[in-house]
């Protein structure tokens, strides 16, 4: 690097092809084992070159590991190195899922024009956003990422993607402040964790302008086929990504199906759509590309779907109205009602399932969760026929809180007629407000392909956290990590002719 520090690289090469285009790999994760075998023999013994290689301060490579922070300059100081090489053939691609999506996005928008092709899988071009979620803060994704990247670079560090989400789940349970919730799951402080705590209130910092790649996204040239999961962290702003590239005029390809961050069954799609994209834009061989761009699996349905577009064509969003007795219609609310409940920080709101980075986040049965009276449940009636919705999911509510600071959680469950309540998506948003003030909160929940099967019914849960998926709201306003005070919430939601609430999902015509 030009600082002088050395990122160990293997260099794989297909026999009989000399100058074969390069797939570039960079890893926190390291290069050999399970990555050298899939990747680096796997990409070679179909013809392509590849250049995979341990990032800062990881597995054998020199320096310091600030993560996100310097994957721009170490990915371009590694593509001069490339190209000056005697084996370099004139174009390259990248791969790689998570970590390894977003080092091709730190350079994808300046790495030239001989950076033809991305295959990128469960990632964004900015992690920011998702460690903010809403606003709040996701506490659970990022204690266990920065517990998982600590342990692996000690002995016996294979074992750490099993013993990072317990770790983590001992300490979210320990009741310590979240300032020190590190010291529990690691045994020390972790300077990522802390990083991520004191830029909470201020996603628009310096610290993240090195780290957001987002704005440039319009301007990358190569062609990029996107991967993701319904279930997964990253799945919103992998789609701002996709809808960023689509209004450049380009025409990236979209595959989503019913995955979760850590799920190994996107493992073999992953490298079958990479091969087929990167013999269509490194080798010309477009006889196996599909003809559509997107493709989608409908959960509740099971069934793949092919679509020229997200949001897919014939999709119009439907708003279906929070009501008195804890009804969910079509119909706007005709008379004056709300929901009431108290949220205590001390003793916070829950989760079952939902996407988080580390664990299985198929979707779990909600009913003990629904029985607890800081939960808020609006029911439909039987649905009639099969109702598909695929796209974009938010919610537009109405709520009264009496502290200056409150989470709002929206979560949208497929009711079985066995009574099983599944959940679908959710979503959280952070407001602040006055006592008496009523806030108009818009909540983006992720989006969904599912079908809601004739005798189903679509439910809405309302509350105010979602613990430890998201940290407790002290309620105050002030910094999480301080361990300061904690304010009860008295929330109100709602439900009015002048104050309607209603979630907006996108129905579509079933096939």
């Amino acid at each position: 690097m030009p600082d002088g520090v050395r990122l160990l690289t293997d260099h794989y090469a297909p026999v009989g092809a000399p100058r074969a285009p390069v797939v570039l790999i960079r890893s926190p994760y390291g290069r050999r084992g399970a990555f050298g075998w899939m990747f680096g023999r796997g990409f070679a013994r179909q013809g392509f070159q590849v250049v995979m290689q341990s990032c800062r301060g990881g597995f054998g490579s020199g320096g310091l590991l600030d993560p996100l922070g310097d994957e721009h300059d170490d990915g371009l100081a590694t593509v001069a190195w490339m190209r000056e090489q005697p084996w370099y053939g004139g174009s390259f691609a990248t791969f790689g899922p998570s970590y390894l999506g977003y080092t091709q996005w730190a350079i994808a928008p300046y790495a030239g024009p001989d950076l033809r092709a991305m295959a990128t899988q469960i990632t964004a071009s900015q992690f920011r956003d998702a460690a903010y979620v809403g606003g709040a803060f996701a506490l659970e994704s990022a204690l266990s990422w920065t517990t998982l990247t600590d342990a692996m670079s000690r002995r016996f560090g294979g074992t750490a993607v099993l013993t990072a989400p317990r770790l983590t789940r001992r300490a979210v349970l320990s009741g310590r402040p979240m300032g020190e919730l590190d010291l529990v799951s690691a045994g020390h402080p972790l300077a990522f964790y802390q990083d991520l705590l004191a830029h909470h209130g201020d996603p628009a910092a310096p610290y993240w302008a090195k780290r957001d790649f987002s704005p440039d996204v319009a301007d990358v040239g190569a062609a990029v086929t996107m991967l993701g999961g319904w279930y997964d962290v990253f799945l919103p702003w992998q789609i701002k990504d996709y809808l960023t590239m689509r209004r450049a005029g380009r025409r990236p390809y979209l595959t989503i199906g019913p995955w979760y961050h850590v799920d190994m069954r996107h493992g073999r799609p992953s490298v079958a759509e990479a091969l087929t994209w990167f013999r269509a834009h490194l080798l010309g061989d477009f006889s196996r590309l599909r003809a559509d761009p997107v493709r989608l699996h409908v959960t509740g349905a099971g069934e793949w779907r092919d679509y020229p577009d997200w949001p897919v064509p014939g999709m119009r969003m439907r708003r279906w109205h929070l009501r008195s007795g804890f009804g969910l219609d079509p119909a706007a609310p005709g008379e004056d009602g709300a929901g009431r409940f108290r949220y205590h920080p001390a003793h916070p709101t829950p989760v079952i399932g939902g996407p988080v980075l580390l664990a299985d986040s198929r979707p779990r049965d909600q009913r003990r969760l629904e029985a607890r009276r800081d939960v808020l449940v609006y029911t439909s009636a039987p649905l009639r026929a099969d109702t598909e919705m695929i796209g974009p999911v938010g919610a537009e509510l109405s709520v009264r809180s009496s502290a200056p600071c409150t989470d709002v959680v929206v979560r949208v469950c497929d009711v079985h007629p066995s009574g099983a309540s599944m959940n679908i998506c959710e979503g959280v948003r952070r407001t602040l407000g006055g006592p008496e003030d009523i806030r108009r909160v818009e909540v983006d929940l992720w989006p969904i392909g599912h079908r809601f099967k004739r005798g189903h019914r679509i439910r809405v849960h309302v509350a105010a956290g979602a613990y430890p998926t998201i940290a407790r709201n002290p309620g105050t306003g002030d910094p999480i990590a301080d361990g300061g005070p904690m304010l009860p919430a008295d929330v109100e939601v709602l439900h009015s002719p002048g104050h309607p609430s209603a979630v907006l999902l996108p129905e579509v015509t079933a096939p």
